[in-house]
């Protein structure tokens, strides 16, 4: 990948982890790479999906009613604009197509939907929030 970008160094650096990339030569090396003991093998071509949020972090589980969880990393919006009304609240009922919010990645508006009908009766995260991959977002009362 570096190779077809000409890019010649890459470094992302988190919390409790660092990776430094360089092409010298024509060769890409791993100049640097530290990763928390209990993270996955890096993928040369794919990045690492992250941990599954603990279950004490859950919800519990609740007859008849389902969580909507986030299908990515970023940032949780309830609405498109702060002068926009929010996409649902506690109450609102919802279809499988129904937009319930917008997850930022990477500069990217991502539009979730619920995949799932009913009522909303609990909104999980606060607006502006960041969030993690599976991470709950809201509970539906499916009927």
């Amino acid at each position: 990948m570096m190779k077809r970008s000409e890019i010649s160094e890459f470094e992302i650096e988190e919390k409790d982890f660092k990776l430094r990339l360089s092409r010298k030569n024509g060769d890409t090396q791993i100049i640097q790479a530290a990763a928390p003991v209990a993270a996955a093998p890096i993928a040369a071509a794919a990045p690492a999906a992250p941990a599954a949020p603990a279950t004490a972090a859950a919800p519990a589980e609740e007859q008849g009613v389902s969580v909507v969880k986030s299908p990515m990393v970023g940032t949780f919006y309830t609405a498109a604009s702060p002068e926009s009304p929010v996409f649902t609240k506690v109450g609102a009922k919802v279809g499988a197509d129904s937009i319930v919010c917008i997850i930022e990645a990477m500069k990217v508006m991502n539009e979730i939907q619920a995949e799932l009908s009913g009522t909303i009766t609990e909104v999980l995260v606060e607006n502006g929030e960041a969030v993690e991959y599976g991470q709950p977002l809201f509970k539906v009362k499916t009927a």
